[in-house]
C-alpha cells in the first residue's frame, strides 16, 4: 500500500477575468513518488471580441524554478521555452540554424585579430600605392616592371595592371578590404560598445556588503550616514542615486560612449576616402596667358560614382600670369588671374591665384601648381610684332632652360643658320648669333634693340603659360568631419568611468567602488572624498544633547 504526501511548490497565482479553470487533482499510484495535477484553462474573449475560443492548456507543476528573462528587469515573468518542433522553430533544425547565422556572423566579424589583420592590409595596400605610381599609362609599367627583371623575382607589370595597383585607392582589392574593416567596426560597435553602454547607464544598487567589499576598492565609515557621503559625492561631480539604505553614483559615463565615437569617426574617415577615390574628378592643364578652356574638357571621372555638375560648363579665361623674384634672380611665387564665365558670358567670380593660395567655384578647386615659357613676342627689322614659340630644353628640378631660333637668310637652304634665343624665366633673354657666339642679354618690355648679323631685333614681351591643376573632391568634409571626431572622441575616451556603491549598516557606512581608467589613482582620490564625510555623533540622554547645545 502506499501512501502520498504530495508536497506543492510555490504558486504564483494569475488574477483576470478572462481565465478560467478547472483544477481536478488526480493520484496514481506507482513505485515512484510522484504527484501530477491537470490544469485546464479556457481564455474567455472580451464582448468586444468578434469570436469566442476555448483553449486547453496543461501546466506541468515542478519544483524548479523558472527561467529568468534576459532582460534584467526582475519583473518574475518567466520566458515561454521555444519549442523544437517544426522546421520555423528556433531551438534547432534549419531554422534555428538559420536564426543563429546573423550572430556567427557578426562573432567573427568582430574578432579583434581579425581587425586588426585587416588594418594591417590596409596600411599595407596604401603603402604599396604609394611606391607604385598611379594613373600612368600601361607603357610606364611596361617599363619600370618588365616581366624580364622582375622586382624581387615575381613583382611585374601583369600584378600592377590586373590587381588595379595602377589606381590603387578606387581598386576593387583595396575597397573591398576597407569595407570589411568597416564591417568589422559595425559589428564589434553592436556586439560590444553598444551593450557595455547599456550595462554602465543601468541604476545598479548593491543590497549586500559582502558584494560591496568585492570591488577594486573597498572600505568602511563607522558612525556615518550614507545621506552625507551622497552629498560629497555630488560635490565631487558624481552622478548620485538613494534607494533606502542604498547608494549608488557614476561619473565619467561619456568615457563609455567614445568608443562608439572612435568607431563612427574611423567609419567616416573611411566613407569620406572611398568617395575621394571613386567619386571625385582630376585634371591639370598648361594654358598659355590670354587663353580659355573649358572645364569639362580637363577634368576626369576617377571612379564609377563621379558624376558631373552643371559647374563643369564654366569657362575659365586667363587674364595675366606673373612671377615674382628673389634678389639672386630665382624664382619666388607665381601668379596667374582667372576670370570664370558662364554660358552666357557672364563672369561669374575673378580671383589672382598663386601657390598654396587655390581658387574654389562650386565644388571646384583651381591649384597653382607651375608654369612654363609659352612665346617670345619680337620686333625684326620694324616689323611684327611676331610671336616665337618657346621650347623646353632643359628640365632638372626647379631649374628650367627655354629656347627658340630666327631664321636668318633663306629659310628653304638645307643649312639653316639664325639667332638662337635662350631664357631660364621670364626676366630676361639671352641671345646669339649665326655662328652661336653670344651677342647679348635683353630684358622683356626693355625696347632696347640689338643688332645681329644684320638684322635689329627688340624683344617686346615674353608671354608665360600658368599650369593649373583642377579636381573635385566630395569627400574631403567628410574625410575632414571623421578626423575631428576621431581627435575628439579619442580625447574623451580617456575620461574615467568610475562606479561607487555604498550600504548603510547600522551607523557604519560601506563603500566600494571601481573605475576602468587611473587604477593607482583610484584609492588616493576615494580616500580624499571619504575624509570630508561627517562622523555622526549620537546624543544619548536630553541633557547631554542641552551640554552639547551649550557648549
Amino acid at each position: 500500500m502506499y501512501t502520498l504526501k504530495p508536497s506543492f511548490s510555490k504558486t504564483l497565482f494569475l488574477k483576470s477575468p478572462h481565465l478560467r479553470s478547472s483544477f481536478k487533482p488526480r493520484f496514481f499510484p506507482s513505485t515512484g513518488k510522484h504527484l501530477s495535477f491537470s490544469i485546464t484553462c479556457k481564455l474567455k474573449t472580451s464582448k468586444d471580441g468578434k469570436s469566442s475560443k476555448g483553449l486547453a492548456k496543461k501546466i506541468v507543476l515542478s519544483e524548479g524554478a523558472p527561467a529568468v528573462s534576459d532582460d534584467g528587469a526582475g519583473n518574475g515573468e518567466a520566458q515561454p521555452k521555444p519549442s523544437n518542433k517544426g522546421v520555423g522553430a528556433g531551438g534547432g533544425g534549419f531554422g534555428g540554424s538559420v536564426k543563429r547565422f546573423p550572430r556567427k556572423v557578426l562573432s567573427v566579424l568582430s574578432n579583434l585579430p581579425l581587425a586588426i589583420g585587416e588594418m594591417f592590409s590596409v596600411a599595407a595596400l596604401m603603402a604599396l600605392g604609394t611606391a607604385i605610381d598611379q594613373g600612368e599609362a600601361p607603357n610606364f609599367y611596361f617599363q619600370k616592371f618588365p616581366e624580364d627583371n622582375p622586382v624581387l623575382g615575381f613583382f611585374t607589370w601583369r600584378w600592377v595592371l590586373t590587381l588595379g595597383f595602377d589606381h590603387m585607392f578606387s581598386s576593387p582589392i583595396f575597397l573591398g578590404m576597407l569595407t570589411l574593416l568597416a564591417t568589422s567596426l559595425m559589428a564589434c560597435t553592436y556586439t560590444t560598445q553598444i551593450p557595455l553602454v547599456k550595462v554602465a547607464r543601468r541604476w545598479n544598487f548593491l543590497h549586500s556588503a559582502k558584494d560591496i567589499r568585492k570591488q577594486e576598492f573597498s572600505e568602511s565609515l563607522p558612525k556615518a550616514s550614507v545621506q552625507d557621503l551622497g552629498v560629497v559625492l555630488m560635490g565631487a561631480g558624481y552622478e548620485v542615486f538613494l534607494k533606502g539604505p542604498s547608494l549608488y553614483a557614476f561619473k565619467g559615463l561619456a568615457g563609455r560612449f567614445a568608443p562608439i565615437g572612435v568607431h563612427l569617426a574611423m567609419l567616416l574617415i573611411m566613407v569620406g576616402g572611398t568617395l575621394s577615390a571613386t567619386g571625385s574628378f582630376r585634371g591639370s592643364v598648361t594654358v598659355p596667358q590670354g587663353l580659355n578652356f573649358v572645364l569639362v574638357d580637363v577634368l576626369s571621372p576617377s571612379g564609377f560614382l563621379s558624376t558631373p555638375t552643371k559647374a563643369f560648363d564654366t569657362e575659365v579665361h586667363v587674364n595675366t600670369f606673373y612671377m615674382d623674384y628673389y634678389d639672386s634672380g630665382e624664382v619666388l611665387q607665381f601668379h596667374t588671374d582667372l576670370s570664370l564665365f558662364d554660358l552666357d558670358g557672364k563672369e561669374l567670380i575673378r580671383k589672382t591665384i598663386s601657390v598654396n593660395d587655390p581658387l574654389r567655384f562650386d565644388g571646384i578647386t583651381i591649384y597653382q601648381t607651375d608654369w612654363s615659357f609659352s612665346a617670345l613676342q619680337i620686333l625684326r627689322d620694324g616689323e611684327g610684332p611676331f610671336n616665337l614659340a618657346m621650347a623646353p630644353l632643359k628640365i632638372n628640378g626647379d631649374k628650367k632652360l627655354f629656347g627658340t631660333f630666327l631664321p636668318v637668310g633663306d629659310s628653304n637652304s638645307p643649312n639653316v643658320k639664325g639667332i638662337s634665343m635662350l631664357a631660364r624665366d621670364l626676366q630676361s633673354i639671352v641671345l646669339y648669333d649665326k655662328e652661336g657666339k653670344f651677342a647679348g642679354v635683353r630684358r622683356p618690355n626693355s625696347k632696347l634693340p640689338i643688332d645681329i648679323d644684320g638684322t635689329r631685333i627688340v624683344i617686346e614681351d615674353a608671354i608665360g603659360s600658368t599650369g593649373l591643376e583642377l579636381k573635385t573632391d566630395p569627400g574631403v568634409p567628410i574625410v575632414y568631419a571623421g578626423f575631428g571626431a576621431l581627435m575628439l572622441t579619442t580625447c574623451i575616451s580617456y575620461l574615467s568611468h568610475t562606479q561607487i556603491w555604498a550600504l548603510q549598516d547600522g551607523t557604519t557606512v560601506v563603500i566600494g567602488g571601481k573605475t576602468n581608467r587611473a587604477k593607482l589613482e583610484f584609492p588616493d582620490e576615494m580616500n580624499q572624498l571619504l575624509d570630508h564625510v561627517p562622523e555622526v555623533v549620537e546624543l544619548s540622554s536630553p541633557s547631554k544633547q542641552s551640554d552639547a547645545i551649550s557648549g
